[in-house]
């Protein structure tokens, strides 16, 4: 079962985020209505911009968590950009492993690891 939505705020507004499975970067149907939500949000704010950051889970080298999560935020970028939303208001980046949402070493952490989280700018 996937975890939950996570919806964070901060400095800036973070969108509902889109989980993975482990070391894939396919769109789940879950991931996929989570990033409809957030290209409601972005339709309504014509004006917003907004950075897709992909994560990982600790497992693996740097590097390979590195390209997967650009796999992860060109994927949910894609989406986006399917869904309608112009692709010049989305950046992507990859944090690899190094940001972890969930600071666990078990599965039910690094589910919640494997995610392109969606932050307007």
């Amino acid at each position: 079962m996937p975890p939950p939505p996570v919806e964070s705020t901060g400095e800036r507004l973070a969108l509902v985020d889109a989980f993975f499975d482990f070391d894939d970067f396919s769109l789940r149907q879950d991931a996929k209505s989570a990033l409809e939500k957030d290209g409601k949000y972005l339709e309504k704010n014509s004006g917003m911009k907004a950075v897709i950051e992909g994560h990982c889970d600790e497992r693996g080298s740097v590097e390979y968590n590195l390209a997967l999560g650009e796999k992860r935020a060109r994927a949910a970028k894609d989406y986006l950009v399917s869904y309608g939303i112009p692709g010049g208001r989305l950046t992507t980046i990859s944090y690899g492993k190094e940001r972890p949402f969930e600071s666990g070493h078990d599965e039910e952490a690094w589910a919640k690891n494997r995610r392109a989280h969606v932050v307007s700018k």
